[in-house]
């Protein structure tokens, strides 16, 4: 692996003008200085650059679109194989966040609650965190990471980072409150009547997105977001049916696989995946296979009904029989939160509204990643969050 990031650093051209950093990477990540002080030997400091940008560097180096990012943007690409940029941040990130000097400013005496400890929740909590606020995460499971570890399989992002990353916190003084949920019998309001200067709202998109077809509620049909939470509760059977094309359509099919389904199809409605190549590929290396121009009818017990769209314009029903069937096409937020605080306001997609600067309907309350854009990337909740977080923090200054 060392030889391998070695060899692809030196590579890298250090262009003037990094089309991977301006074009590609939505933090803009400053590539070609990690990669030069990568090759002066000073890998603690790209480590220390690398985390103040994005918190959840080691993160992302695993699980972001590369191909269609930094190194899909790379110059290397145009005319040959792109630096595996990924490769090289990984191994910065992974090698020395133990090692990381984290230095909180000195407490202000100010409280800032998070609700929600996914990639949002976390890059906020550690941001205010360093800058002197007394942090209290709260989350409805047990353990940290939200869909980085209930949403994507251990074979992409082994769960122990995300434990890394819970003792990192705890260093910075961030408190916790597992298994606990917001907009029950606590609402946002009990925590600033509590003295909390601002809560931040990071509850991610759990609800899966229903297909609306007859049949979806048989003993035979499980959402994807539900399977990959703990697959291991689930008997799918040898044949495996999977409706959606996305990346999550892919971690589902590859962990039916590692979970013994001996026949794993993927039912795509147009001529090809919505996935990322990479996934694609892995996908068919796994033994994953693919059927195009299906359109599901309904389920039955025995399977599922696609109208079969035929070249020559011919639609046909056709029974393909499954064991069982998955639904991949997405996830909305719960309704929880909204429900209980009658003062939060919606968008037209049914997400929580937010301002320019992250600010819900309720004074004080600010909201970012899935929770408001509805399923999307994790460095692309980490860049808004980052900004809200300064938001939030000018907010609890100018309101002392």
């Amino acid at each position: 692996m060392s030889v391998h990031v070695i060899d692809e650093a030196n590579r890298c051209l250090q262009c003037p003008n990094p089309r991977c950093r301006e074009n590609g990477c939505p933090i803009h990540t400053n590539i070609p200085e990690m990669i030069r002080l990568f090759k002066e030997n000073r890998m603690m400091e790209a480590a220390q650059m690398l985390f103040e940008n994005n918190p959840l560097s080691m993160v992302c180096s695993l699980v972001c679109n590369h191909e269609n990012q930094c190194e899909g943007n790379c110059v290397r690409g145009i005319k040959g194989e792109s630096i595996h940029i990924s490769s090289i941040e990984n191994y910065i990130s992974d090698s020395c966040f133990e090692r990381l000097e984290l230095k909180p400013a000195p407490s202000n005496g100010m409280k800032a609650a998070v609700i929600g400890a996914g990639p949002a929740g976390i890059t906020i909590a550690i941001i205010l965190a360093l800058k002197g606020y007394s942090i209290t995460v709260f989350e409805t499971h047990d353990k940290i990471g939200g869909i980085l570890r209930y949403g994507i399989p251990e074979f992409r992002l082994p769960k122990s980072i995300l434990d890394r990353y819970y003792k990192k916190m705890r260093e910075l003084g961030i408190k916790f409150r597992p298994n606990f949920a917001i907009g029950g019998s606590t609402g946002i309001q009990d925590l600033l009547n509590d003295g909390y200067k601002s809560v931040f709202i990071g509850t991610g998109a759990w609800k899966p997105r229903k297909l609306g077809v007859p049949g979806e509620t048989f003993g035979n049909v499980f959402y994807a977001i539900n399977y990959l939470n703990n697959p291991d509760v689930y008997e799918l059977g040898d044949k495996v049916a999977i409706i959606g094309a996305g990346n999550a359509a892919m971690d589902v099919a590859r962990t039916a696989i590692r979970h013994g389904a001996k026949e794993v199809v993927v039912y795509v409605r147009g001529d090809e995946v919505s996935a990322s190549k990479a996934e694609f590929e892995y996908a068919k290396v796994d033994g994953v296979k693919f059927e195009y121009r299906k359109s599901i009818v309904r389920i039955v017990d025995e399977g599922a009904v696609f109208i079969d769209d035929g070249p020559d314009g011919d639609k046909t029903e056709r029974l393909y029989p499954a064991d069982s069937i998955l639904i991949a096409i997405s996830q909305v937020p719960q309704d929880r939160i909204v429900t209980h605080e009658k003062e939060l306001k919606l968008n037209e997609n049914g997400n929580l509204a937010t301002d320019s600067k992250g600010e819900t309907s309720l004074a004080g309350v600010f909201a970012s990643g899935d929770v408001v854009t509805g399923a999307k990337t994790v460095v692309a909740a980490v860049a808004v969050s980052k900004q809200i977080a300064e938001d939030m923090d000018r907010y609890m200054k100018a309101n002392l």
